[in-house]
């Protein structure tokens, strides 16, 4: 596949799909062995390298090991008739073999780790890089899921290279740092105010937490007024319960001025 175009490639896969799909249902049941031979007999080399990766791609590797081998049969005490360590609540990605890759040099460009934490666009980090932000970003009261949302990052990036990074220390026998969070630090009226006038604006509790080393917690009761009650500031309106149920009476129809009463009554009047 490796001298193939993107397109190629692309229209490669799209072919091997039903191909997947029939593979996956005889193994989980509908055929045997034989069923199994006769649709790899079928496909020449290039075509079993795409089904291979389709059928990787089929497979979700956050899920746990025993969840993705459930279907395969018991024996007759009950049990899996696989490795007893399979049944484990690891994920399929916990069992991935990583290579014994040396770990970066320790140098750390403090430039591009503040432009990372205040959101800024960077190069990509080195890994000792990428954990002093981590550190500095937790610090600030962020969670891993949180600098996803900063970087504009998919779901779980940073918890999987984390991860990575615990792994390859431990195996190097060093211990890994610790990565928490500090307690409240305060803030001068002047920044209030601007943090109110920022979020006003539009900045994200996220994006605030970040630029003060804070926390969204924190940002969020003093945009809201929670906190520093005293300070000035335009301050962000909370939703009272009443203000949900009326919206939802509203819409739904459970009022006499919702959209759905009104809607019936011009229907009537119309007839």
């Amino acid at each position: 596949m490796t001298r193939m175009s993107p397109e190629q490639r692309g229209d490669l896969a799209e072919r091997m799909l039903p191909e997947a799909a029939n593979l996956a249902v005889l193994v989980h049941g509908d055929g045997g062995p034989e069923d199994v031979a006769q649709v790899l007999a079928g496909l020449d080399a290039t075509e079993k390298d795409a089904l291979i990766v389709v059928l990787a791609g089929l497979v979700d590797p956050d899920q746990p090991v025993g969840k993705a081998l459930g279907w395969l049969d018991h024996d007759e005490h009950g049990s899996l008739t696989v490795p007893a360590s399979w049944s484990e609540q690891r994920s399929v990605r916990d069992l991935v073999l990583e290579p014994d890759a040396d770990l970066d040099d320790d140098f750390v460009d403090q430039v591009a780790v503040a432009k990372f934490v205040k959101g800024f666009s960077v190069a990509e980090l080195t890994d000792a890089e990428f954990l002093e932000a981590v550190k500095q970003c937790v610090a600030a009261g962020l969670a891993l899921a949180d600098i996803d949302q900063l970087r504009r990052w998919p779901r779980k990036t940073t918890e999987n290279r984390v991860n990575r990074l615990r792994k390859q220390w431990q195996r190097s026998g060093r211990v890994f740092p610790e990565l928490k969070q500090p307690g409240f630090r305060t803030f001068t009226p002047e920044e209030v105010v601007a943090i109110r006038e920022k979020a006003e604006a539009g900045a994200t509790d996220v994006e605030l937490a970040m630029s003060y080393s804070s926390n969204r917690e924190t940002i969020r009761a003093i945009v809201t007024g929670k906190r520093y009650v005293s300070c000035g500031g335009p301050i962000r309106k909370v939703r009272s319960a009443k203000s949900v149920k009326a919206s939802r009476e509203h819409m739904c129809g459970h009022g006499d001025r919702s959209k759905a009463a009104l809607g019936r009554k011009q229907l009537e009047e119309a007839a």
